[in-house]
């Protein structure tokens, strides 16, 4: 039986590390805090990006587990939150990509591809309701497939977060 990371095929291109991350002791006590309930049950019918996922109009919904519910307290004063993901279907061995949109190969810390040694995603979401008593956020979209664990939230400062001025030079937006 194949598990989900073993599914993506290499493209012509691509380069794998000779070992697969997810095969080595970990050197970090990163725990999950809670999961994300999404519409998106498969890798094709998942949304790229948080602007795909706001175009298909789909709410979704983050579980806090119980023992960490304390901690969002406060959380309500933001209008916007960061998500910290764990992408756990994406293979952490693949280092060099070529998504299918590019006209070459790229290394994955130039990318932002759910394939990654340590496949952490970070999305920003509009913080439509929350229940700190059952852990319950409510979000405006999110672009992970159903059950993805969450690792850490934090507020959204616009004021500190938001870089007006930052580009990626020939950028290809997808």
């Amino acid at each position: 039986m194949t598990g989900p990371r073993e599914m993506f095929e290499a493209r012509e291109g691509e380069q794998r590390l000779a070992q697969d991350p997810a095969t080595m002791a970990p050197d970090g006590g990163i725990v999950f805090i809670g999961r994300i309930a999404s519409p998106w049950t498969t890798r094709e019918s998942c949304p790229k990006n948080m602007r795909a996922a706001r175009e298909a109009g789909q709410p979704a919904v983050l579980t806090i587990d119980a023992p960490y519910r304390a901690g969002l307290r406060g959380l309500e004063r933001a209008s916007h939150v960061v998500i910290l993901s764990w992408l756990h279907h994406a293979p952490r061995n693949l280092l060099v990509q070529k998504p299918r949109h590019a006209t070459e190969a790229k290394g994955v810390f130039g990318l932002r591809s759910p394939a990654r040694p340590n496949p952490i995603g970070l999305h920003v979401a509009k913080l439509v309701g929350l229940d700190i008593a059952t852990g319950r956020i409510d979000l405006d979209a999110i672009d992970v497939l159903d059950g993805t664990p969450v690792i850490d939230i934090k507020p959204y400062f616009a004021s500190t977060d938001a870089i007006s001025e930052a580009t990626v030079e020939g950028r290809e937006e997808r």
